[in-house]
């Protein structure tokens, strides 16, 4: 692991990823992207692990890009789907907890939204924040934010890219759990704990299943949402909105 994602193994078989990246915000900085990539692959190699729990540190669950990498798509070198980590959740076999404890926004509602399980914080703030920056949605978000939160809502998230306080999101019905934020991690960790005592052979094909379909979609999202990006991310005005509203 590195500084910026913590692994805990548990003996009761949950694994805590912890990312704290406290330099970058959470976004998705280098140190960020490795250490999911080393947590989640160490996690894989567990055949005692049945369930994760993934979380941030004080008001931040994930931020999204960074500055550079949002700098690097609008200048044609580099693509979100050039290093495909936002999946990890999903991919991992066991259930995975997205325990949103802080403000998620961008690709970090997208990492969230790739979990099995999110509890939010009445609190912190949520919001698919693309279009803000003049440009469309990527990293499958067209998918898997109307998939998690609800088809309306999640269309209303992505047009607009507005903001939403976890109690505003429970007012209009998200399917998420919605709690204190001191709360949001003891909540995901009592439901990994319902989780531990399953067999995980079980775990693993119910995951499957109950995933087939949208892992199925996701390819063809994913190459859309490209081809959207090439008509929006180059726009001289993206360039404008990145480096006025970025912070």
């Amino acid at each position: 692991m590195t500084e910026a994602v913590q692994l805990t193994i548990g003996a009761d078989g949950v694994a805590v990823v912890a990312i704290q990246d406290r330099v970058a915000r959470n976004t998705f900085s280098p140190a960020v992207i490795d250490g999911l990539e080393r947590a989640f692959g160490a996690i894989g190699a567990d055949p005692a692990l049945r369930a994760v729990v993934l979380h941030g540190y004080d008001n931040y669950f994930c931020s999204g890009g960074t500055r550079e990498e949002l700098i690097a798509i609008h200048e044609g070198v580099l693509q979100f789907s050039d290093v495909p980590f936002f999946d990890l959740p999903m991919r991992c076999e066991i259930p995975v907890i997205a325990a949103m404890q802080g403000h998620a926004l961008g690709g970090g509602l997208v990492l969230g939204c790739y979990a099995d399980m999110m509890v939010m914080a009445e609190e912190c703030m949520y919001g698919a924040v693309f279009m803000k920056y003049g440009f469309t949605p990527g990293m499958g978000a067209t998918c898997m934010v109307p998939a998690r939160l609800g088809s309306l809502l999640g269309n209303e998230m992505l047009l607009t890219a507005k903001n939403y306080f976890g109690r505003e999101l429970r007012q209009r019905g998200v399917p998420a759990r919605v709690v204190s934020r001191h709360e949001v991690i003891p909540a995901a960790m009592a439901l990994a704990a319902s989780l531990a005592d399953k067999p995980r052979h079980a775990l693993v094909a119910l995951k499957r299943h109950l995933n087939a379909t949208l892992r199925q979609q996701l390819p063809a999202v994913i190459l859309e949402e490209l081809a959207m990006h090439a008509l929006t991310f180059h726009e001289p005005g993206v360039r404008e909105r990145i480096d006025t509203l970025f912070d």
